[in-house]
């Protein structure tokens, strides 16, 4: 690894059957990544592209699930750009990795290949916190991984909107508090939305959102059952053993 990544870790994701190396400090890849991987749906031969891929672990996670889809990783961070093709490589997965912000011009996503109209499938966990309410890590990566400004929502919704073909789906990530904002930003150019909560247990709110939806949907929006992370005993339930261990996936995933 070159100076740009610094310390890093091997971890296990997917019960042992993704491993990915990551920064041992600043923005480090969790439950999250393997939650809005299980919400992607996808299959063999889509093009599927995973915006702000970090070291890849939502994108790895997808192409570890469905053999055959051509996996690009967009990352912004040459540091984490370089561990994702590391990553790649190190798990036996094709897949492209790109050095791009997602929120520049179309005339640089098609720079690398990103055309309009050219994608299946993306996914995506954007930096979401309100940076008026939450302070800003001194770790620049992870401020840069996690806070957003006011317009980064609506900017990456619209960058998906572009490179997404007719009738291909999003797959996103975002916190629950915030669900009215991506409603709104969804409503341009996007139907047929699936929702799905997720809660740290059975008697809190809802931390996190998973939403599923298709460009020129047109299909009544659906609010599925919420998964909920862990018993009364602090233990991951069932359900989020499964999904997390990588032996399920969420409704929102079936093509």
């Amino acid at each position: 690894m070159s100076e740009l990544v610094g310390d890093v870790t091997e971890d296990a994701f997917l019960g042992g059957k993704l491993r990915l190396r990551q920064p041992k400090s600043g923005h480090r890849a969790g439950h999250d990544a393997i939650l809005l991987a299980a919400a992607t749906p996808a299959c063999p031969g889509d093009r599927v592209v995973d915006l702000g891929a970090g070291v890849g672990a939502a994108g790895l996670a997808v192409a570890r699930r469905i053999a055959g889809i051509a996996l690009v990783l967009v990352e912004i961070d040459e540091g984490l750009a370089e561990l994702a093709r590391a990553n790649t490589s190190a798990n036996a997965i094709a897949a492209e990795t790109l050095v791009l912000d997602v929120t520049s011009r179309a005339e640089n996503f098609a720079a690398v290949g990103l055309t309009p109209e050219s994608v299946d499938v993306v996914l995506m966990n954007p930096p979401f916190n309100d940076a008026a309410r939450h302070r800003a890590s001194p770790d620049g990566a992870r401020a840069i991984a996690h806070v957003a400004a006011t317009e980064t929502l609506e900017e990456w919704i619209r960058a998906s909107r572009r490179i997404l073909k007719s009738g291909g789906n999003l797959a996103m990530i975002w916190r629950a508090d915030g669900i009215a904002d991506v409603l709104a930003a969804l409503g341009r150019g996007f139907g047929s939305l699936m929702i799905l909560p997720i809660h740290p247990d059975a008697g809190a709110p809802a931390i996190r959102v998973l939403v599923r939806a298709t460009k020129g949907g047109r299909a009544p929006t659906r609010l599925l059952p919420g998964l909920v992370l862990n018993d009364e005993a602090g233990r991951p339930t069932s359900d989020a053993q499964s999904i997390l261990s990588g032996n399920a996936m969420l409704p929102m995933a079936m093509p």
